[in-house]
């Protein structure tokens, strides 16, 4: 498999994989069910979520069985993950991420965005522009041949895709 593939098969993976753990098919049934219900777009919660710092990764998901809208942010060399309520737009919750898996993550993603000309929300902004009738599930930023692109992952009804969108 090249370099290309398996990084996106890492960013479909971190986009939908809590853990990194891939999602059953009864989490990913509610994620497309509940994703219907959502009044919020994921660009609605990255401009939420800066309130707490620089967005640098969201996604809707679903965790130990409940969906949820969760911002990674960056503020000061610290990182947090914002959950944003899906219905309201406003910020459930917010908790700094310290260490582990989660930690390395964050790391790598602010590295990432250090490169990037456009914030997130105008990289997903373009793929859902460029993707009628799709709605966005989550960014993902990365490198590519050292530029610095943004994985948006995009549903309509049961149908996924994956778009890269330049972020320079």
């Amino acid at each position: 498999m090249n370099r290309q593939k398996i990084m996106i098969v890492a960013m479909l993976c971190l986009a939908f994989c809590p853990a990194g753990f891939a999602l059953g098919a009864d989490d990913q049934h509610t994620l497309i069910k509940s994703l219907g219900s959502a009044k919020v777009s994921l660009q609605q919660g990255l401009a939420a979520a800066q309130r707490k710092g620089q967005p640098i990764s969201g996604k809707f998901q679903v965790e130990d069985g409940k969906f949820q809208l969760s911002v990674y942010t960056a503020n000061n060399g610290q990182f947090s993950e914002v959950l944003v309520d899906y219905s309201t737009g406003k910020i459930a919750k917010s908790e700094p991420i310290t260490q582990g898996g989660d930690m390395d993550i964050a790391k790598s993603q602010s590295g990432a965005l250090a490169k990037a000309k456009i914030d997130l929300k105008a990289a997903v902004n373009k793929a859902v522009k460029g993707s009628r009738g799709f709605r966005a599930v989550s960014v993902t930023p990365g490198l590519k041949d050292g530029h610095a692109i943004a994985s948006v992952v995009l549903l309509k009804g049961e149908e996924m895709k994956s778009v890269e969108q330049s972020l320079e």
